[in-house]
């Protein structure tokens, strides 16, 4: 390739991309390796070829159209890792339903704001994890559901409550589902599936934006399918590849990396465990012998860092994905010597472009890997644009500009936002600071918004600032990330107390305990600082790096 000029660059393939929606997908990989490892889920003791994977996909696809649901109804999946999140994921593709994805960490108050944006008609839902009593926080927000024939109040658009076990109250059990898919419901299915189109909604997955409320971003077929076939095809994925998947399925990670990586291509997807645990990852890579692991560079310290690390057989790993955070280079190197992975590969994207734009070839070298987050994928093109939106020269600082198959269709109920993110043209504006060099690579140097990542979790800092600040003793609050050794960032919160009872007694433990609960664990400030002023611009704005600086060097302002 010759050496750019102007921080433009497009990516190109021999393969085409693929205009199918994701139930044909599935059933075309069942047809062709139909004995082959589709699902290994270790913690639930289940291991399905494809044929078998589809076959129960499309039962659950019949019993959700026997339950009532229609083409374009929205349904949310709140749950851990397991077998039912995969089966969802894939029947509400084949019956043209929209999945709706809710953070395992998320409380109440989120929960009911995702509910309520995407007008879920149904929800499926875990009963408990470790201390998250799933069905006790939904009860706590829709309490009609306890009881026979209940419908919500709050939620006027719910209708069916489905928890992954048995039925009660006004709850339908995951288990009965299958039941509703009498010879009705699989005609009916039959007659939807060719009615499809690769470019209708299939998911809506949530993200934060300057206003503080999470936005539903709307992803398509035609979005996600294409991006795992690409990601999956840089890995250089076949049916002999098992790739093992500790990250979270919710996200875009599990979803589409993982999940659509592995059924474009028939490698097989092996589950470790409901949430990361280092030991069960490991664990599944050597008995499963994984050639291929996920995760953000948190989870791969914490592998390497166990005390029988060297006890475990990883060598049959070759490649995968690390991604979400920055790579720390030392923390490259030794997943690459001490866990064979001499192909893993980086990525960068957003949840808005379904979600990679760039990754890292098998190929590349230590400086690449680490420094910068690769080159352009098939089919998408970025732009690196000054504020008036014009392209820079190689080498300069701008906001990267993403456009192609992979843009979202916009956010769910929601014309004003989709307007702001996506500039004229169809280019979608990421709010990330970059820089393009002359092979193409983009170094990621700055977020725009504000944006802190932690262990791989995407955290918005108005959105916290927009929960904190309706405590009666809380007058300002500036929300901000800070340098976390084994996080990347962790969030920090500068407060001015409010000048009443409540604002002079307000304790750290008092704004913890306000959090706990209600707003998803990642988000809690784990540093804060009561203050009298903040820093300010001379026309009133709060200025975070000068917070951010004090922090670092612990100094007062």
């Amino acid at each position: 390739m010759s050496e750019l000029t102007m921080s433009y660059v497009c990516g190109t393939s021999d393969v085409p991309l693929r205009y199918e929606t994701i139930g044909t997908a599935l059933a075309r990989t069942a047809e062709t390796w139909p004995e082959g490892d589709a699902l290994v889920v270790v913690h639930q003791n289940v291991r399905w070829s494809w044929a078998e994977f589809d076959r129960r996909v499309t039962e659950l696809a019949a019993g959700l159209i026997g339950l009532g649901l229609e083409p374009g109804d929205r349904i949310g999946i709140w749950s851990p890792n397991r077998v039912e999140w995969v089966l969802i994921q894939f029947a509400t593709a084949r019956a043209g339903l929209i999945l709706v994805n809710i953070n395992p960490a998320y409380r109440t108050f989120e929960l009911e704001h995702a509910l309520k944006l995407s007008g879920c008609r149904a929800l499926v839902l875990a009963e408990t994890f470790k201390t998250s009593r799933y069905v006790d926080m939904l009860l706590e927000v829709a309490p009609e559901f306890a009881e026979a024939g209940g419908r919500s109040a709050r939620l006027p658009d719910l209708e069916f409550v489905i928890p992954l076990g048995k039925s009660r109250g006004a709850m339908i059990g995951f288990e009965t589902l299958t039941g509703f898919a009498d010879a009705a419901a699989r005609t009916t299915l039959d007659a939807i599936i060719p009615t499809l189109r690769p470019d209708d909604p299939i998911n809506i997955q949530f993200t934060s934006g300057t206003t503080g409320s999470p936005k539903g971003a709307t992803l398509t077929h035609n979005n996600i399918l294409n991006n795992g076939l690409f990601v999956g095809r840089i890995m250089g994925f076949t049916e002999a590849d098992r790739l093992c998947i500790p990250v979270p399925l919710y996200h875009c990670f599990g979803m589409v990396l993982s999940v659509l990586a592995c059924i474009t291509h028939g490698a097989t997807m092996v589950f470790p465990s409901e949430a990361f645990e280092p030991r069960a990852t490991l664990e599944a890579v050597q008995a499963e012998r994984c050639t291929a692991l996920h995760g953000v560079p948190t989870m791969f310290i914490t592998e390497l860092a166990l005390p029988d690390f060297k006890s475990f057989d990883l060598s049959t790993l070759r490649t995968g994905i690390m991604a979400g955070a920055p790579c720390p280079i030392e923390t490259m190197r030794e997943v690459i010597a001490k866990m064979n992975m001499r192909e893993v590969t980086i990525c960068y994207g957003m949840t808005e472009t379904s979600p990679v734009s760039f990754q890292t070839r098998a190929d590349a070298d230590l400086e690449t890997r680490t420094e910068t987050v690769g080159t352009i994928h098939p089919f998408v093109e970025v732009r690196i644009v000054d504020g008036d939106d014009r392209v820079v020269p190689v080498g300069t600082v701008g906001e990267l500009h993403t456009r192609g198959y992979s843009v979202m269709a916009g956010y769910w109920n929601d014309e004003a936002r989709t307007r702001d993110a996506i500039a004229p043209g169809g280019w979608m504006r990421t709010g990330d600071l970059g820089v393009i060099d002359e092979r193409g690579r983009c170094r990621i140097v700055g977020r725009s918004k504000d944006m802190i990542l932690r262990g791989g979790e995407n955290i918005y800092p108005v959105e916290i600032e927009n929960f904190l600040i309706t405590h009666p003793g809380i007058l300002d609050v500036a929300v901000f990330g800070i340098a976390d050794a084994k996080y990347g960032e962790q969030v920090c919160a500068w407060i001015r107390r409010a000048d009443n009872p409540d604002g002079s007694s307000l304790t750290e433990a008092a704004v913890l305990g306000f959090c706990e609960g209600r707003i998803a664990h990642f988000k809690i400030p784990r540093r804060i600082r009561f203050v009298e002023d903040m820093p300010m611009t001379v026309t009133g704005k709060i200025q975070k790096f000068l917070m951010r600086q004090a922090e670092e060097e612990g100094a007062a302002i």
